[in-house]
């Protein structure tokens, strides 16, 4: 099986998207199968491999973390003519994806494309919803001749299905529970960031408006006076909100910037609590991460978010953009460590199952049987 994937977002960049498919090109090359990558170049030395075909991009206009490609088709015409891959795998509707969608299409190679973000309802967190109809236009034309459309999340499944997108199918997202895990817990986290409050609690992502922060604000000035001077705040990321965030959070937040690897993991296994109020997400790496380290988290019963919680058991899920109802569940939480405890335990038995190996390999198995059936049924037309 030899399989080429188009992405407009890739390691070296920061995101769920870029960093699940840079693990699924080392899944491939583990599992000894034949692919080739066409990404954007996100940095001058980013390097040409035999896997791997860059091309220059700017950043998206809402989303800058995603990336427009300047593809040369000529130049991917030649690489796919060389390669003949058996199976085109399409993880954006942007530049670059339309260059592997119209190679499918004109050569018949069966292609199958992946949604990862809802960026029609980022469209309104930038007053630009007069575009959502446009959009939905174009990803059915997109996704039309596609055998198989990937989404993380069955709530994502319903959202794309109400839009008329046929043959979806699951593909969810896995951990690291080695790098994530409870034993990464770290005393000196409070010397490193200089804070001595009772408790942590914890939010990683982008900054920005689609994930909800400006709630977060409403929150952390509004807990009750008891618990308020007990908690330290603790944003890990960047995005166009963080200027806004430092000026209006209390004294009691700390911003870090991105973080990944083991200090981010640290932060997680030592945070009280991850909250996390995005309603935007098609599934949510991070609130995964957060329990495979032991961490509780308390979201928005929204997105893919809603079927990662297991709503008192793992967690705890408020309606969306309800700061009222972020506050009584942080307090309650809060003011019963038994749950904290229980529900940390909930959580990282289930992030056990959620394997990265074990998902990518299923992927693997749609693939061959989207192969198989596309060979057979060009054996009986051809009969």
């Amino acid at each position: 099986m030899r399989i080429a994937l188009f992405s407009d977002t890739f390691w070296p960049q920061v995101n769920g998207v870029a960093l699940t498919l840079k693990r699924f090109t080392e899944h491939l090359e583990k599992r000894h199968i034949s692919f080739r990558t066409f990404v954007p170049k996100i940095n001058e030395e980013d390097l040409f491999t035999n896997n791997i075909q860059c091309f220059a991009s700017l950043p998206l206009l809402i989303y800058p973390e995603c990336r427009i490609a300047l593809p040369n088709y000529f130049t991917i015409y030649k690489q796919l003519q060389q390669f003949q891959p058996d199976l085109i795998h399409i993880a954006t509707p942007f530049n670059i994806g339309l260059c592997g969608l119209y190679y499918a299409r004109k050569y018949g190679v069966p292609h199958v494309a992946s949604y990862h973000t809802h960026f029609d309802r980022y469209l309104q967190y930038y007053h630009l919803q007069f575009a959502s109809s446009l959009f939905w236009r174009y990803i059915r034309w997109f996704h039309q001749s596609c055998l198989a459309t990937f989404v993380p999340s069955h709530e994502t499944a319903e959202e794309m299905n109400q839009q008329g997108i046929q043959g979806l199918d699951l593909w969810k997202r896995g951990i690291d529970c080695n790098l994530f895990n409870p034993d990464k817990k770290n005393k000196a986290i409070r010397e490193k960031y200089n804070f001595n409050e009772r408790y942590m609690l914890l939010y990683v992502g982008r900054l920005a408006p689609e994930k909800d922060l400006d709630i977060m604000i409403d929150v952390m000035k509004r807990m009750p006076d008891a618990l308020r001077s007990q908690i330290r705040w603790f944003f890990v990321g960047e995005g166009p909100m963080l200027k806004q965030l430092q000026a209006e959070a209390p004294s009691n937040a700390t911003f870090t910037g991105y973080l990944s690897g083991e200090p981010l993991a640290e932060l997680y296994a030592s945070a009280d609590l991850f909250v996390f109020p995005s309603s935007t997400e098609t599934f949510g790496n991070v609130v995964l991460e957060s329990l495979a380290s032991g961490t509780p988290v308390i979201g928005a019963r929204a997105g893919g978010v809603q079927e990662i919680i297991q709503n008192g058991k793992t967690g705890l899920l408020c309606p969306p953009r309800d700061p009222d109802a972020f506050i009584r569940a942080i307090v309650n939480m809060l003011e019963r460590p038994e749950r904290l405890t229980d529900f940390g335990h909930e959580g990282r038995a289930y992030a056990s199952t959620q394997s990265w190996e074990t998902i990518f390999d299923d992927l693997l198995l749609k693939y061959e049987r989207i192969l198989s059936s596309t060979a057979s049924r060009r054996n009986t037309f051809s009969a």
